[in-house]
């Protein structure tokens, strides 16, 4: 049996690969800033300034790619 993640182009979706990939790409940079907030609380509340800010940098990042991804979904959607 083929593996369906290298053959589907929306056929199974809807909505082709990758507008999907983009979705999906945005959705998880979202979920990575929200759940860095909480091990930001976590290293901050335990005294531990550098994995605090290792975690903030990485939430900076992950906020960056949503963005990015917001932007060319919504000129993308514009289209």
């Amino acid at each position: 049996m083929t593996d369906p993640r290298t053959v589907e182009t929306g056929h199974v979706t809807g909505t082709r690969d990758r507008d999907y990939d983009l979705v999906w790409f945005v959705e998880k940079c979202l979920d990575n800033a929200l759940r860095l907030d909480l091990y930001i609380s976590d290293a901050d509340r335990t005294g531990d300034r550098e994995l605090a800010e290792l975690f903030r940098r990485a939430q900076t990042a992950s906020r960056k790619g949503a963005e990015e991804g917001k932007s060319l979904l919504r000129q993308r959607l514009q289209a």
